[in-house]
């Protein structure tokens, strides 16, 4: 198993700091790849980055919640698509990559390193 970065995603950067196997990059360009994304084949899945992501984007794989209830002035990051932010008592499916339809948020981060720029990101 592995974590998974979500759409809460706002680019922080305190999960990169912790993790003990380098396994999380952010995305470049940006505008295609805007979260930060792990790595589903190094991850160890110690859990390191959970407790530092301020904006609790980062879950589990099978622990990702289907029906989560956004906050007032929290903000989301759509896969696709201009970032947001709740006016509270929204309710969005967070196993999903927000934006692209039938894509799902765990498939973005493997996306990112099998088919996108992954680890050369650092590099951009």
């Amino acid at each position: 198993m592995t974590h998974v970065i979500t759409a809460l995603c706002l680019r922080d950067g305190a999960c990169v700091d912790v993790c003990p196997v380098e396994c999380i990059v952010g995305g470049k360009p940006e505008n295609e790849w805007p979260w930060f994304f792990i790595d589903p084949n190094t991850c160890i899945d110690c859990g390191a980055c959970v407790p530092e992501c301020p904006y609790e984007a980062i879950f589990p794989l099978d622990e990702i919640p289907s029906s989560y209830e956004l906050k007032p002035g929290q903000e989301v990051q759509p896969f696709r698509g201009e970032r947001w932010t709740a006016a509270g008592g929204e309710v969005i499916d967070l196993t999903m990559a927000q934006g692209v339809d039938g894509y799902t948020a765990a498939q973005a981060n493997a996306d990112f390193y099998a088919n996108g720029p992954g680890y050369q990101a650092r590099n951009m």
